[in-house]
């Protein structure tokens, strides 16, 4: 979200952390759907035109279920999109060896959709997935920072460069990653390109609403922010902000 309000700062935004719930990396495909379907739903009722999956599990396991079976029968006229899709687009053209690694959580990796996706805009490219589930319990409870995360950055990333040792681009196949790139970044062999998927995502969003003016005109620009969290309000303000930046104030709701 911090990378989308900077790339489309007029715009009304309402963010809705599952937090109740999360992480939704381990858990099944079925869950993951009921769980999203809910999400997606609840902002139906609160006005919004456009829902962005801004997750990669419920991107992986979750959008095109809803996509191709809800959606027509919730409301043709509103759109959801996820964050997997925008970065299989461009995710080729930062590598020379064409060889890629994903990090990322249990079930994005479980799902095959990044090797699946990029191959649809990049056959020549090789796709290396390291599944990586103690990440965000690590960032969760701030030890993201600690030297014990540093035992599990080294692990993962030797086992994704054990698998390709020509990747030449690694991307952060979780929205919780970024806040870990600077540890990435001291075991990566120094060639090595970290992406991030923010700037990528947003980027393509500003693209989207331009080539869809009937869904721009839906979505409200009174620079509005709104923030809802299925659990705990204080503690979703203490760890939010850390990933946007500035303080927030969020409301509690019940799904």
């Amino acid at each position: 979200m911090k990378e989308i309000v900077d790339k489309l700062p007029g715009y009304d935004y309402c963010y809705l952390g599952d937090n109740a719930r999360a992480p939704y990396g381990n858990r099944s495909f079925e869950t993951v759907y009921h769980y999203t379907l809910e999400c997606v739903k609840w902002f139906f009722t609160k006005g919004c035109p456009l829902v962005i999956l801004a997750c990669n599990t419920a991107s992986a396991k979750a959008l095109r279920t809803i996509q191709q079976n809800d959606l027509p029968k919730l409301d043709p006229a509103k759109r959801v999109l996820g964050v997997i899709r925008p970065t299989a687009e461009v995710i080729g053209n930062f590598s020379e060896t064409k060889s890629v690694g994903i990090l990322a959580t249990s079930g994005t990796v479980a799902s095959n959709s990044y090797p699946m996706e990029i191959g649809k805009f990049f056959p020549e490219v090789k796709v290396y997935q390291e599944a990586c589930p103690l990440w965000v319990p690590l960032i969760e409870n701030y030890e993201h920072l600690g030297h014990g995360a540093d035992f599990f950055v080294k692990k993962n990333l030797h086992e994704l460069f054990k698998a390709g040792e020509n990747i030449d681009v690694v991307l952060l196949g979780c929205t919780h990653y970024p806040l870990l790139k600077e540890k990435i970044s001291e075991y990566l062999p120094i060639d090595v390109k970290l992406i991030s998927q923010g700037e990528i995502v947003a980027t393509s969003l500003f693209d989207y609403l331009h080539r869809h003016p009937e869904i721009d005109k839906q979505c409200r620009k009174d620079g509005e922010r709104e923030f809802f969290t299925t659990d705990s309000t204080s503690d979703f303000d203490e760890h939010a902000q850390i990933f946007y930046g500035e303080k927030l104030s969020s409301s509690h709701i019940d799904l």
